[in-house]
């Protein structure tokens, strides 16, 4: 497969493409990967583990562009997908509507880190060149004719390749998180003055609450930490999925591998009653950035959830300077927190012509909802009304 010069490959393992090469063309600082969910070593773990596999539903089929010269210019990790769960962008409407019509909407080819709601780059180049974007891109619809698939879908893009995808033709679409900003604070305590009075009182409370009767709460991260504490994390997890979705996307294994692979990117978040864990969250440490992820529990102590998942990762960020938190997907109860609402992107390539005028007509629906629905949101967020207006 050509494009404009280039050669592209398409790859079937993560391992397939050396870890060197992966690692070149994503944004990176004094050779560390600024997105852990972007580094090699992730997407090995997510395979090697058996989460992210052809057996899963997750195919791999990662493009690399290759120039005349037979160097690697641009990559996109892309799976050739059966279904559409673990993608935090719901299609599952547009799956009924084209089978209902007697076409066929699997397999689709998906752009994204499997099971992470988090922005990041996935046209990745080097320098951010536009013309080796737009070639990944024409790939990725070439390769959805060659393996029958209905549709490309790159979700939770940055606004550039977000504003590329829709330059050329590609659907887009918005939808709603929760991130707090770091505004240089000092400590917790000067973050809460920026908030109302009465959720500054609300806040202290859910605090005083969640650590009463000596619960306490460590950050583990590199070698300190070890396998027992992912087998205690990971039976908070598969609590918490039995309880959602009825069986968790993510194995034992694979956080064993996260632990022999990057460690360092992790920050481990765990509640003990003395020396017994009760509750955790895991979080991945970034360049700027600190991500939540997975959050679960064995014990049910009031407020326990808002404190490791949200309160302790302003802290973190806080004490290691860190500009913003990003808490995952949805969950409006982030807002009275301290957790603001942003944009999240995703753009989107169909085949089916029928298929795709009716997205575009819900999509321009539903884009003025979720601005509609902001503006709303902007209003209840917990911060004095001078900040709330800087902000």
């Amino acid at each position: 497969m050509s494009t404009d010069g280039l050669t592209a490959n398409i790859h079937p393992t993560t391992a397939s493409i050396p870890a060197a090469v992966w690692n070149s063309l994503v944004p990176s600082t004094d050779g560390v990967v600024d997105n852990p969910f972007l580094d090699h070593a992730f997407f090995l773990a997510l395979e090697e583990s058996g989460c992210a596999t052809a057996r899963t539903g997750w195919q791999p089929q990662h493009i690399l562009l290759n120039n005349a010269e037979g160097v690697s210019v641009g990559l996109l990790p892309l799976f050739l997908k059966s279904h559409s769960m673990g993608e935090y962008v719901f299609d599952h409407g547009w799956a009924n509507a084209l089978e209902r019509a007697g076409g066929q909407y699997y397999p689709k080819l998906q752009g994204s880190v499997p099971f992470t709601p988090a922005t990041a780059s996935k046209l990745l180049v080097p320098s951010g060149q536009i013309d080796i974007q737009a070639a990944l891109l024409s790939t990725a619809q070439q390769l959805a004719g060659q393996r029958n698939a209905s549709s490309v879908h790159l979700t939770f893009l940055p606004d550039a390749e977000v504003e590329l995808a829709g330059s050329l033709d590609w659907l887009t679409r918005k939808d709603t998180q929760f991130h707090w900003r770091n505004e240089g604070f000092a400590d917790f305590e000067q973050f809460l003055d920026t908030l109302s009075s009465r959720k500054r009182k609300v806040i202290r409370r859910e605090r005083r609450d969640a650590l009463a009767d000596g619960i306490t709460v460590k950050w583990l991260s590199g070698t300190d930490l070890r396998e027992e504490h992912w087998d205690a994390f990971f039976a908070f997890y598969e609590d918490t999925g039995a309880r959602k979705w009825g069986r968790p996307y993510l194995n034992r294994a694979f956080f064993s591998l996260l632990g022999q692979y990057m460690a360092d990117r992790v920050v481990l978040m765990l509640a003990y009653d003395g020396n017994e864990p009760i509750a955790g969250a895991i979080n991945f440490r970034g360049r700027d950035r600190l991500f939540g992820r997975n959050w679960g529990a064995t014990r049910d102590v009031p407020f326990l959830h808002f404190e490791v998942c949200y309160y302790q990762a302003i802290d973190y960020a806080i004490a290691h300077k860190l500009a913003v938190v990003e808490a995952g997907a949805q969950g409006e109860h982030k807002l009275a927190r301290g957790y603001a609402p942003v944009t999240t992107h995703s753009a989107h390539w169909i085949a089916h012509p029928g298929l795709r005028h009716a997205v575009a007509d819900y999509l321009r629906e539903e884009q003025a909802a979720v601005a509609r629905e902001q503006e709303i949101l902007e209003e209840f967020t917990p911060f004095r009304r001078g900040d709330r207006q800087q902000r």
